[in-house]
């Protein structure tokens, strides 16, 4: 049957149809089912083989350039320089290649960690399971911030309502019935008894009977659209090619310069000709993108162990310029995990682990706290809100089971929780009456009380008591506690609206807790101390939210924090004004997040942003960083969000935060030692033009050097490990420019003293009139001191203070280049001449220089 036809069919016709009972599926029918239709997911695109992504590799200018020059050199009898250029051809390639069969194996083990979790009716117990595993006649439970994997035919709908856009395109979310609908060819938002995979759940709750999955669902027919989204540059990389390109242009000036003068000054046209496009291979750093690439791959793969999952590759780039972390409380900054703590019931305030079921009070307390209430709470597993779960754990003290109470007063009507009324109401059938719970804010539910039950009795409620009601809500809020009221009354409708919530029987409050995470200060102290101001944006009340921010250091006063209904007050401007004197920011609302962060970032600032909700979608857009929160997060925050916290835990921002800076140091330093050492080869070969001097390195020496001292301890450098420092420097500023004047000083300082070794051993070796002792002394000193430069080029500071051996890639790269180059002297290969022990002692001594006067400076710049 077409799938449109469910529509007009009753729940039951579906069911039946699809083999279901009230228990849902069993385990074996769920695997024949997976036989028959296989998983729910959308097919790939076909991916290229490795074959393809390493031909492709070689469509690139200046590769093509250095084939054309292999094949010159072929030609002219060059055989060595061939080999030289072919080698550097096929390392790149293969070089590309497996960081492209690498990234594609990070993305789909990124698929599987944010996967979108489920949750299922399987042998009459509710599980979560991940939605690919969801098969065709599951029954899903749909609650609001859950994206829907599958389409279904609605069972139940209390006031569920769900976005269609990603289908329909229209914004405003739709009402879901369950009655079937007796009309032909409706379009998808006339279905309005279906749910479809894609949408997600803006309000209410529901049950559906899923009809597809897969390609066989509505949007599984534009899943093309998915397999032709193509993933940007990252800034950082965009800003390295401009400057790659920049560059190029710059150096193959200069390589046309030399090829001029040496045809003027008579050099054979062949060799000039090859002389110009080595150099220009040599002097162009062309693994910037791809050593970029490297760096933010590992250190992605770094965060996600440390539970920070980098959606996003540019957020991996600006994580280390946020200057603000505006965080929600709980869960991030606690342990989401509620406990309650006191009761006030009959007037008087007592510890949770000290109520009596003996007590009509304390018993009809506890069990409204576990009617009007969604979650389950078993020993294998917890599935609702964490306050929810918090009033379910208190009951079973006193051997109070959920489902044995829900199951007596079974709910006949109810209206969800929504965070503007602040309210949640449900109906049951209780001693043959039909009796409401409310449960909700104190400050909500106290203007709609008008009587009070006491162990004497109900009776209107008067000033004094509600007075009093008001000082318990506040010595619990001070102390940083959660608090609920409930209330109830009799009804004779089934179906709860607004106006209902009104005229109600005060029975009592419940105090709950959310302890602070271990971790909490510490991280709040490296957050002030690396120039990041932590500002926390909850939904709690101020004196909640006051109590726990002077806890864990992020406010000194009450003076710091402002109220959702005072930011209403004032306009965008006067926002920016007082946002950088404000830490804390109680009862807000979504719109408030955004206008927040907006302010944040009219004031220059790089910010981060937490969420867990569908209402924290747009913030979590709107932040340069959106952090998603991996457990409590809904998918529709998750899809939002730059990266995903795993443990939903503030000290992992941080620690990403600190990832962040080092990656980005890392990179920095690897440009640095590639464009410093190429500068050095610049130097020299311009010197020995404008001199009129031979040339001091011979086409295949340039290769050689290209091949050896550029990727290998390149990448070394950027897998640098992390220094803790970083978190002592103020946030960089992301508009300034990577190769700022600073930057570039120190590049042509370091080149020159590189440049200037090499020419000492240059002119040694024409001391001796034999040119190729010449160019073999130039060339290896250049190799050499370029090695020996890598250790620089590690850190600001002293290799000795960050630690000789702390990173052992750098000393691997440098042992296969010494390796690598004494073979070469040793066996006279690639057109090198043989020299003596004392010219390879003068060789190494020189090399060496220029790494003891850097180190040096850096000992006595430490010392002041």
């Amino acid at each position: 049957m077409n799938i449109t036809a469910y529509y007009q069919k009753s729940v039951q016709e579906v069911m039946k149809e699809f083999d279901v009972t009230q228990q849902g599926l069993s385990d074996y029918e769920v695997r024949q089912r997976h036989k028959e239709n296989g998983f729910n997911e959308l097919e790939e695109g076909k991916r290229k083989n490795a074959i393809q992504v390493f031909l492709e590799q070689f469509n690139d200018f200046l590769v093509i350039i250095l084939i054309v020059a292999a094949v010159i050199s072929a030609f002219l009898g060059e055989l060595e320089s061939s080999i030289v250029i072919v080698i550097v051809i096929v390392l790149n390639a293969v070089l590309g290649t497996v960081q492209h069969i690498k990234a594609e194996k990070s993305l789909d083990s990124l698929k599987e960690m944010a996967a979108p979790i489920a949750k299922v009716l399987r042998n009459g117990e509710v599980m979560k399971i991940p939605s690919r595993e969801v098969v065709v006649g599951d029954v899903l439970y749909l609650e609001v911030g859950d994206y829907i994997c599958a389409d279904g035919r609605m069972m139940e709908s209390y006031s569920l309502q769900v976005n269609e856009s990603s289908l329909t395109g229209e914004s405003e979310a739709i009402d879901k019935i369950e009655a079937l609908i007796d009309k032909e060819e409706l379009a998808i938002g006339d279905k309005r008894n279906m749910v479809f995979s894609g949408s997600f759940v803006t309000n209410g709750r529901g049950r559906a009977i899923v009809t597809s999955i897969g390609m066989s669902t509505e949007i599984g027919k534009i899943a093309n659209l998915l397999q032709n989204a193509k993933e940007k540059k990252t800034p950082l990389q965009m800003n390295l090619d401009h400057f790659g390109k920049r560059l190029a242009i710059g150096i193959i000036i200069i390589c046309l310069i030399i090829f001029g003068l040496d045809i003027l000054r008579g050099r054979e046209l062949v060799d000039s000709f090859m002389f110009a496009v080595s150099l220009a291979v040599a002097a162009i750093p062309e693994a910037l993108s791809s050593i970029v690439t490297i760096v933010l791959a590992f250190g992605t793969q770094k965060m996600a162990k440390e539970n920070a999952i980098i959606r996003k590759l540019r957020a991996a780039e600006s994580l280390g310029s946020i200057s603000v972390i505006c965080t929600d409380k709980t869960g991030t900054l606690t342990q989401n995990k509620m406990t309650v703590q006191h009761i006030y019931v009959n007037e008087q305030t007592i510890e949770a682990n000290r109520a009596n079921i003996n007590n009509a009070l304390h018993k009809n307390l506890m069990s409204m706290a576990l009617l009007c209430n969604d979650s389950i709470s078993t020993e294998e597993k917890e599935i609702g809100d964490p306050t929810e779960i918090a009033l379910v754990n208190w009951s079973k003290l006193y051997n109070f089971d959920e489902g044995n109470v829900r199951q007596q007063y079974f709910r006949v009507g109810e209206m969800p929780f929504d965070s503007n009324r602040k309210l949640m109401s449900t109906i049951h059938r209780i001693n043959n009456r039909y009796m409401m719970i409310t449960k909700g804010a104190v400050d909500e539910l106290l203007s709609r009380i008008v009587r009070m039950e006491t162990s004497t009795g109900i009776s209107p409620i008067n000033i004094g008591q509600i007075e009093r009601i008001k000082q318990a809500n506040h010595h619990f809020s001070s102390h940083g506690l959660r608090i609920l009221a409930f209330a109830y009354k009799e009804v004779d409708s089934l179906i709860v609206n607004m106006e209902m919530e009104q005229d109600l029987t005060f029975i009592g409050l419940v105090a709950m807790m959310d302890p602070l995470r271990p971790e909490t200060k510490q991280a709040v102290e490296d957050c002030i101390e690396a120039g990041i101001k932590p500002v926390m944006i909850t939904g709690d009340h101020k004196i909640t939210a006051t109590a726990i921010a002077k806890e864990i250091g992020i406010i000194e006063g009450p003076q710091e924090v402002m109220e959702g209904k005072e930011i209403e007050k004032l306009s965008d401007i006067e926002l920016q004004d007082v946002v950088e004197n404000v830490s804390v920011y109680a009862r807000v609302s979504p719109e408030h997040k955004i206008r927040i962060v907006e302010a944040w970032q009219e004031k220059g600032h790089v910010v981060a942003m937490t969420g867990d909700g569908v209402n924290d979608g747009p913030a979590l857009k709107q932040a340069d960083i959106g952090v998603a929160m991996g457990i409590t997060g809904t998918e529709v925050a998750k899809d939002a969000s730059a990266m995903i916290l795993t443990d939903d835990n503030f000290s992992t921002i941080v620690k990403a935060v600190s990832n962040g800076r080092s990656i980005y140091t890392n990179i920095t330093n690897s440009i640095m030692f590639l464009l410093s050492g190429n500068t050095g080869a610049i130097l020299v070969v311009l010197y020995a033009t404008i001199l009129a001097l031979p040339a001091p390195f011979l086409p295949v020496h340039l290769l050689f050097i290209n091949l050896l001292t550029d990727s290998l301890p390149a990448i070394a450098i950027g897998l640098e490990p992390h220094n803790k420092k970083v978190m002592k420097e103020k946030p960089r500023d992301i508009k300034e420019p990577l190769l700022n004047k600073k930057f570039a000083i120190q590049v042509g300082l370091e080149g020159f003293l590189i440049a200037a070794v090499t020419i000492i051993a240059f002119q040694i070796g024409l001391a001796t009139g034999d040119t190729m002792v010449a160019t073999t002394m130039a060339f290896a000193t250049l190799c050499l001191s370029r090695l020996f430069h890598g250790f620089n080029c590690r850190s600001k500071e002293s290799i000795f203070k960050i630690g000789l051996f702390s990173n052992l890639t750098v000393w691997i790269a440098f042992l296969i280049g010494v390796i690598l180059l004494n073979l070469v002297l040793i066996f006279e290969l690639f057109d090198v001449a043989a020299i003596s022990r004392s010219q390879l002692a003068m060789i190494y001594g020189l090399a060496f220089v220029p790494f003891i006067v850097i180190q040096i400076d850096r000992f006595f710049l430490a010392k002041k």
